[in-house]
């Protein structure tokens, strides 16, 4: 995935369902969250190969499994197909952060860097800011 000069805003506004409506709203408090921190949109190949649009929330250096060192967002906000992820690559003691957080995440599906739900009624809004808050002192 590579960083794009590609206008974030624009991007959010052209999702068009409810999702688009709890995308805009977690932009805006991962925004007032992470201030300060540079909001980009990736683009590329992700995981798994397939193409993905994510908003990426501060920048942090990473090491990818071909052992380049490569720059990455330490939150991310995408749409996926059936739900909306949000990537958080803080790392706490050698640990993804997001491990901490993984009992208190409602119904979202929690892996080691990523919490996938269909709605924001399925996640405690609340926990998952407090979550992203973290992550953005840790970066």
């Amino acid at each position: 995935m590579q960083r794009t000069t590609k206008d974030v805003d624009v991007f959010l506004a052209s999702i068009k369902d409810e999702r688009g409506e709890d995308l805009r709203t977690l932009d805006g408090a991962i925004v007032k969250r992470m201030p300060g921190s540079a909001r980009y949109l990736y683009e590329g190949k992700f995981w798994g190969g397939s193409d993905q649009q994510i908003v990426g929330y501060g920048v942090m250096d990473y090491v990818n499994r071909s052992g380049d060192q490569v720059e990455w967002f330490v939150v991310g906000l995408a749409e996926q197909k059936n739900y909306i992820s949000v990537y958080v690559n803080a790392v706490k003691d050698g640990r993804y952060l997001l491990g901490e957080y993984e009992n208190r995440l409602g119904k979202a599906k929690v892996g080691s860097a990523a919490i996938s739900f269909s709605n924001l009624d399925d996640v405690p809004f609340d926990v998952l800011m407090e979550l992203v808050e973290e992550a953005d002192g840790l970066s």
